[in-house]
């Protein structure tokens, strides 16, 4: 018999919040700063779930003073940190909709805490989550299976009661290695490159409200 489903966990960037247009701002004025031009959003919103060194790579290329530019990057991303970034579409009605079944739900995400927590707070998020666990929480990262695991334990639900969305494989890898049933985001940042259909997941979702098939 399948478990009913008590927790929805969610990566971060790309799936519970659209946080491409500040990651893209801030990029664009690190180039800015140095001369070059600026990178298209389209461009930028594919590589937003990748982290600060992707962003650099895809702006300035093969560089050696990658580690100054991203410190760069970060300050003024961390200043903007909710300038133009929203849930995507459906998400807050759905949240609303798994807290009056009675379920948790949480985020569980790559992005380091010193960010992770600003900016959960300036969504009005930190207090409706039933646990948030960023890049640095446990010692290692997703695809790593620890960081979904953890989060099990803080829910108190064990992992075959948890459901993990999220828009990169690494996010259905480390939640397929957790045991838990694993939903691919369309919506998110999956390029034309990506496969999501090979990623192994329990389902491919196109929209927040998609999930309530799954809880």
């Amino acid at each position: 018999m399948t478990a009913i489903i008590e927790t929805v966990l969610f990566d971060l960037d790309g799936t519970l919040a659209d946080t491409a247009p500040d990651l893209a701002y801030a990029l664009n004025i690190v180039l800015k700063e140095q001369g070059k031009k600026p990178c298209p959003y389209d461009q930028i919103r594919y590589t937003a779930s990748n982290g600060t060194a992707a962003l650099i790579k895809l702006g300035f290329g093969e560089i050696e003073d990658h580690h100054t530019l991203s410190q760069r990057l970060i300050e003024i991303y961390a200043n903007n940190i909710t300038r133009e970034t929203t849930l995507f579409d459906g998400m807050s009605s759905l949240l609303e909709h798994i807290e009056q079944q009675g379920k948790n739900w949480g985020v569980v995400t790559n992005k380091p805490t010193f960010l992770t927590e600003p900016l959960m707070a300036q969504l009005g998020l930190s207090d409706r989550a039933a646990c948030i666990v960023s890049g640095d929480t446990t010692a290692m990262r997703k695809p790593h299976p620890e960081p979904l695991l953890h989060a099990s334990r803080l829910v108190n639900h064990p992992p075959e009661e948890c459901l993990y969305v999220g828009d990169a494989e690494r996010d259905i890898e480390a939640g397929n290695r957790a045991g838990m049933t694993t939903l691919a985001a369309l919506f998110g940042y999956i390029s034309d490159h990506d496969s999501p259909q090979h990623w192994q997941a329990d389902g491919l979702i196109n929209r927040p409200q998609d999930i309530l098939q799954w809880i």
